[in-house]
């Protein structure tokens, strides 16, 4: 067989495809034709590509700045004989790798998936005998035989059929069946409009066809998205990149001020010991300068170097936020948590902060904002327009005309018309899970349901007129017929509008009898009914007294009775959530396989804003048109429109990258295998849990258990408040690094006693992230979330506001701790140890005070719910416990050098964290005058918005 893959086989003739495939349709391949062609192109499976080694992976977690500055903390603890302190800064880095590596998806399963649903069994002709092989032993050139309830087993050129159909939502998009046909088509022929082509994976709901295989596993359409789903990037999150950043700044930040510390250190031991030294010289006592130079908190220099070299060491040690990825761990995992009860799965912990950041969600429209149901929602019959209510195949739902409902009586031609649809149909359905299921045509099953809507029982109907004949749908006549007996033998049409015309003569009216054909009435109302994006079925009926049915019968003498309009019509949350997505300042874009009519339409129903056209309808962007677009001219076109339909999954995949080199962060949905590229190349893709696709679910970092739009406005409010609650973290925790930086810095520069010790300052790190800053990831949702517009992605966490107030507070600390620290050593007596135990209670209660603060970065603490966060005052009276034991109990003082204080003294700590909790009040009052003060100016400010 010559090469296939560059071959355009929808543009060949059936005789030139199986020329070009060197096989005789009648007898098929030989058995040593098959072996030879196996050898040379493999088997018809999707490789399951290998991914990084799982060794490799779990390092990889490892690979961040601040977890190498962590890292650095646990072995200088180790050295400085802190081994419990150590181990528990170990214990925060494993822990974090071990969560990132677990909850980390990977590509390879949805591959895995993809080779799965390729894998079934094939009906083909080999050395003249019908046979069936398994999919994987299928090669290029086999002829396939393809039946109703068939899934097909590679891609294939159709070479013969009869009304076959297939459908291919979960590659295209399509939300029907397509009807196939055996024409050649042009080359430039998209994939979606490839009518020719059978593709692996479709699922055959019509007819039989027979093709002859022209590609295999990785070449397929579906393998081409498996190496599509392989080569997207893994991105990082909105919160890993500034969580990245933050962490080289801080680490930046570190490595100066220790940098500064070796210098102030170095320099005073050196001045301490040249002093020493001339002193001993003097008094004949050089022993004592060998044996080292007494320091205050008990070191002895014995060396400069070596005493400064501790002395950065403690600032490092100080400065480390231990608590920060144990805070950004919780705090996901809570939302995780949050999530699942809002029917959001998260599969990729960082995606629950990247839902706060989203700035465009792409969607899929079939099964996603639509109910993937097709749904009979017009009717006209005997000159008269019906509505139909009711989504989907629930048969709840009522006939309405002019508002009022109606029954059957007294409408002789609705009754006829929904009779026609239920007789003529070969569909039927089935309840599995207490859901029903159809087996058939989608487009059938509507018409079945809008005629149990009038009470119209199918059972009773074939009973009393059971059929004796069909002409099935074929794609060359397009309609199909039924002969039914009865009282009246009566033969019911349905098809094409265009191939009714000319075999009608006359119509029903309201009351059923015949009437004049009014073809220009008819055919407005289709057209006003297709401009909706509405399919449009037409329906005709001529009694027969025969027991047999012949095309002859039917092509002429009909009698027009109606049509029936349907679409898979929007979800009524779907509508709601997006109006709330858009008001929160998030585009909402639509990306199709369906036609471009349809797509404008439903979009326009769900109030989707974007471009229009002339006639007021969104503007829908085709795939034959993105394909004419540059990736340099892409961007500006996907941010301006808002429907893109008839898109091949490469267009999708374009269209994402398009949109992110705009700086937008992107949310995709999707539930079908063409979604799946897009899915893991999108920021945070999003896959429909009950109708979604297994590959779907495996390239997507969140799935939605209810299949609900609205589910997503849910996880995306949750998102934002995660972020929200970092932020509230590390505007919490840098003041306990900050201060504690500038407290040694200073007492070094003034040469005192060291206020603190490396071991209490390990001490105060633990004591606090643990019992106070972890509270804040329990914070609740602040109201008016999604009233914000969404976070420029390239904003910093931390802005200049909350660094402001971070060196406030880091200031109000150094001042209140040395202040006090003097304070008790002159004036109330107490020693070296005791000072200390002082600043140690000093920096953890005004911690416990400016926890209070942080609670809302814009509100004051006393707007808010005093008790909405429990866990925040249990985190409180344990920490004050924490503190008593570690003043008042003997193994503390061992330990850390501590010792007991007098009642005042707590006072006067006490104060000092009321006066910062105080400051920090006063200093948000001031910001939001100030904010709101910018707010009235905010129209006169183009492109303004308020901060996130």
């Amino acid at each position: 067989m010559r090469e296939t893959r560059t071959t355009t086989w929808h543009a060949l003739t059936p005789d030139d495809a199986l020329r070009q495939a060197e096989v005789d349709p009648k007898t098929g391949l030989s058995a040593a034709e098959v072996g030879h062609r196996q050898r040379r192109h493999g088997r018809n499976e999707v490789s399951v590509r290998r991914g990084t080694p799982p060794w490799r992976k779990f390092l990889q977690q490892f690979n961040q700045a601040i977890v190498y500055v962590l890292l650095a903390a646990a072995v200088v603890s180790y050295f400085l004989k802190e081994g419990v302190d150590a181990f528990i800064i170990l214990a925060v880095v494993v822990i974090n790798a071990i969560v990132g590596f677990v909850q980390e998806s990977r590509a390879e399963k949805a591959i895995g998936a993809l080779s799965q649903m390729m894998v079934t069994e094939a009906a083909v002709r080999r050395g003249g005998q019908r046979v069936r092989v398994p999919s994987v032993e299928l090669v290029a050139g086999d002829i396939v035989m393809l039946q109703l309830g068939d899934r097909v087993p590679a891609d294939m050129r159709l070479i013969r059929l009869k009304g076959f159909r297939c459908d291919e939502s979960a590659l295209t998009g399509e939300s029907v069946p397509v009807q196939k046909s055996e024409g050649a088509l042009p080359a430039e022929t998209l994939v979606n409009d490839r009518h020719n082509m059978a593709f692996a994976g479709g699922l055959v709901t019509g007819g039989q066809a027979e093709g002859v295989v022209v590609t295999l596993g990785d070449h397929t359409e579906t393998g081409r998205i498996a190496t599509m789903i392989a080569e997207a990037v893994d991105l990082s999150t909105p919160l890993t990149r500034k969580i990245a950043q933050f962490s080289r700044i801080l680490v930046t930040v570190i490595l100066a001020l220790a940098a500064v510390m070796f210098a102030i250190s170095f320099w005073r031991a050196h001045a301490v010991m040249a002093e020493a030294a001339r002193q001993a010289e003097a008094a004949h006592a050089v022993e004592l300068v060998e044996e080292g130079v007494p320091q205050p908190g008990g070191h002895a220099i014995k060396h400069p170097v070596v005493y400064a070299f501790q002395g950065a060491v403690a600032l490092a040690v100080g400065a480390i936020p231990e608590g920060l990825p144990a805070a950004v761990t919780i705090t996901l995992a809570i939302g995780v948590a949050r999530m699942a009860r809002r029917h959001a799965i998260i599969r990729r912990l960082p995606a629950v902060e990247t839902l706060g950041s989203t700035t465009v969600i792409c969607s899929d429209k079939t099964g996603t904002l639509t109910v993937n149901q097709m749904t009979v929602c017009e009717v006209f019959a005997g000159g008269e327009r019906f509505e139909v209510s009711g989504l989907g195949y629930d048969p709840q739902g009522q006939v309405t005309l002019g508002g009022q409902p109606v029954a059957v009586v007294g409408k002789a031609a609705l009754r006829e018309i929904l009779q026609a649809g239920l007789l003529c149909n070969d569909t039927h359905f089935t309840v599995e899970n207490g859901r029903r299921k159809v087996n058939g045509d989608p487009t059938e099953a509507a018409l079945l349901v809008a005629a149990e809507k009038l009470g119209l029982a199918r059972a009773t109907l074939e009973g009393r007129m059971p059929r004796r004949d069909v002409i099935p749908f074929d794609s060359e006549h397009m309609f199909m017929a039924t002969l039914h007996s009865g009282s009246q033998p009566m033969v019911y049409w349905k098809g094409s509008l265009e191939r009714l015309f000319d075999r009608c003569d006359r119509m029903l009216d309201a009351a059923g009898a015949a009437a004049p054909l009014d073809t220009e009435t008819i055919r407005a109302t289709a057209e006003q009914m297709g401009s909706k994006g509405l399919r449009v079925l037409a329906f005709a009926l001529k009694p027969l007294a025969k027991d047999a049915l012949a095309m002859a019968d039917i092509e002429e003498g009909m009698v027009f009775i109606g049509l029936q309009a349907m679409l898979d019509p929007p979800r009524e949350e779907a509508i709601a959530a997006i109006q709330t997505c858009q008001q929160a300042g998030i585009k909402v874009k639509m990306i199709t396989g369906d036609h471009a009519a349809t797509a404008s339409a439903i979009a326009l129903q769900l109030g989707m804003s974007g471009t229009r056209d002339p006639g007021g309808r969104l503007k829908a962007v085709t795939g034959a048109v993105l394909s004419q677009f540059t990736d340099e001219e892409l961007p500006s076109v996907a941010e301006g429109v808002a429907v893109f339909a008839r898109v091949a999954p490469d267009q999708k995949l374009r269209l994402v990258r398009a949109l992110q080199a705009h700086g937008h962060v992107v949310a995709m949905t999707g539930d079908g295998v063409n979604d799946a590229p897009a899915l893991k190349q999108a920021d945070i893709g999003i896959a429909m849990g009950i109708t979604g696709t297994e590959v779907a679910k495996g390239a997507a970092a969140m799935v939605l258990t209810d299949d609900n739009f609205a589910s997503i406005e849910a996880a995306v409010e949750e998102g934002r408040n995660v972020f929200n609650n970092l932020v509230k973290f590390i505007t919490w925790t840098l003041p306990t690094n900050g201060g504690q930086c500038l407290i040694l810095l200073v007492a070094m520069l003034l040469g005192t006693d060291l206020p603190i010790t490396p071991g209490q300052l390990l001490w105060v790190n633990m004591i606090t992230a643990i019992g106070l800053g972890l509270m804040l990831v329990f914070e609740p949702r602040e109201t008016g979330l999604m009233q914000r517009p969404p976070r420029d992605p390239d904003a910093p966490i931390l802005t200049a506001e909350l660094i402001a107030r971070t060196a406030l507070v880091s200031i109000t600390m150094l001042v209140g701790a040395l202040l006090l620290f003097n304070h008790e050593l002159r004036y109330e007596g107490m020693t070296i140890a005791q000072g200390q135990t002082t600043v140690v209670n000093v920096v953890v209660l005004t911690q416990a005070f400016y926890l209070l603060n942080c609670r809302s970065l814009t509100r004051s603490f006393f707007e808010l719910p005093f008790f909405s966060n429990l866990h925040l005052w249990g985190g409180i009276a344990g920490t004050l416990l924490a503190q008593l034991a570690f003043t008042y109990l003997p193994v503390f003082h061992r330990l850390f050098h501590t010792a007991p204080l007098p009642a005042e003294t707590w006072l006067r700590i006490a104060a000092v964290g009321l006066t910062t909790f105080v400051i920090v009040e006063m200093a948000k009052f001031v910001e939001g005058r100030f904010a709101n003060r910018v707010a009235r100016r905010a129209p006169r400010l183009p492109g303004f918005a308020p901060p996130y």
